[in-house]
């Protein structure tokens, strides 16, 4: 029976057929996974800079920029603006003096409250009790972002972006 197959005019378009099935569904495959790519934060986070400071920048040029500091020393400055509702802390490379942190407290009854939206470019989810949380990692950035709210009537909202080691 086999040599009756093999000997049949239907021997050699099945074997085309069947080369031509596993090559469409090869390419199936291929083009399933390439569409497939996980989705990853992007290669740059939305949310750069704190009032024009930027990590990377030495410390006279952010004193410059934001003016005297509350606290100041070589590793961290503590600014206080919007009658002390907005508080932000700017640490530094104790050896080169420059930014590699900025963390932003806004309290309630600060004015220009950054969003999520000007964080990561859309919504962060909140939690059952009302509080909202989220971190990303840019390691071709170099740096981490996240944004933090607290529950409650009178939410505390921080933002930090941090210099990845």
């Amino acid at each position: 029976m086999t040599r009756l197959l093999r000997s049949s005019n239907f021997w050699l378009p099945n074997r085309a057929l069947l080369a031509v099935i596993g090559l469409a569904m090869a390419a199936g495959v291929v083009s399933a996974q390439t569409a497939r790519k996980p989705a990853g934060p992007e290669e740059q986070p939305v949310y750069q800079e704190y009032r024009g400071v930027k990590l990377g920048w030495l410390a006279d040029d952010v004193r410059k920029k934001l003016g005297n500091p509350a606290n100041k020393s070589d590793e961290q400055d503590y600014y206080l603006f919007n009658n002390e509702k907005e508080r932000a802390q700017i640490y530094y490379d104790k050896a080169t003096r420059q930014v590699t942190a900025i963390s932003v407290d806004f309290m309630t009854g600060a004015t220009e409250i950054i969003t999520p939206q000007q964080v990561f470019g859309g919504e962060v989810e909140a939690k059952s009790d009302g509080s909202q949380s989220k971190l990303v990692r840019y390691p071709k950035a170099g740096c981490w972002v996240s944004y933090s709210r607290t529950a409650g009537d009178s939410p505390i909202i921080s933002v930090t972006i941090q210099k990845m080691p």
